[in-house]
């Protein structure tokens, strides 16, 4: 999903060429956008999905809540969603194979809760409907009791009895796995970890300014990455 102005083509084109280049089945690669201005012609674009959020509110993500809906821009099976700002490292095939009815990344910000980080998360369409329906009706207690869609989304599928999470070395944290300690970011580059996957960019730096070594906080140091632009590539 691609909206407003956080995120140019340029994110929408490079996550499909990574997908093209480490999967070996046939897939359908789907951009839900606003505005489908130069991205590339092997993305199928449908529009936006609408969802009721008072204005002035922050997004939160929330909107990603809308792929609960019963017939999801016309989909079917088993889908997997991907934020636009991930790293692919290494063939994803076993991400459609892997056994789970609901399977999303442990959020490693808070590793004692069992809390889903929804950069990467597989689910069949036209199950959960029942997230999206709640959601819609009781947004106003929801938004005081969690504070994005990731906490509502897990704590709702937890519920089901069909909340699983990916092995966490196959889509490790950018900051908490890729990065070094504080101390030892001064002397150590970030590296990719044994059999990762998926490398996730949640907040900041993203992709570009982790390559450069710009963190985005003036309290975390990283150096240069230069591995990004080898694998963050159209």
């Amino acid at each position: 999903m691609k909206w407003g102005d956080k995120f140019p083509p340029m994110y929408v084109n490079r996550l499909y060429g990574m997908v093209a280049k480490n999967t070996t089945k046939d897939f359908r690669f789907v951009c839900f956008t606003d505005d489908d201005t130069d991205i590339r012609d092997e993305v199928e674009i449908q529009p936006l999905p609408e969802l009721d959020i008072p204005a002035g509110l922050p997004e939160r993500g929330w909107r990603k809540l809308t792929v609960f809906s019963k017939n999801f821009g016309g989909l079917e099976g088993l889908t997997l969603f991907l934020d636009l700002d991930v790293v692919i490292v290494n063939n994803i095939d076993a991400l459609f194979t892997h056994s789970g009815a609901f399977l999303i990344a442990h959020d490693k910000h808070r590793p004692q809760r069992l809390e889903g980080n929804s950069s990467v998360f597989r689910f069949k369409i036209g199950q959960h409907t029942h997230l999206l329906d709640n959601f819609k009706t009781n947004f106003s207690t929801i938004r005081q009791e969690v504070r994005h869609e990731q906490a509502y989304l897990s704590r709702e599928i937890k519920k089901t009895g069909d909340l699983t999470f990916w092995p966490d070395e196959w889509v490790p944290s950018f900051k908490y796995r890729c990065a070094p300690s504080w101390i030892k970011s001064w002397f150590q580059a970030p590296s990719i970890p044994d059999n990762a996957k998926i490398i996730l960019f949640h907040g900041l730096p993203n992709p570009p300014e982790a390559a450069k070594g710009i963190s985005g906080k003036w309290y975390r140091h990283i150096q240069p990455s230069p591995w990004i632009t080898k694998y963050w590539v159209e």
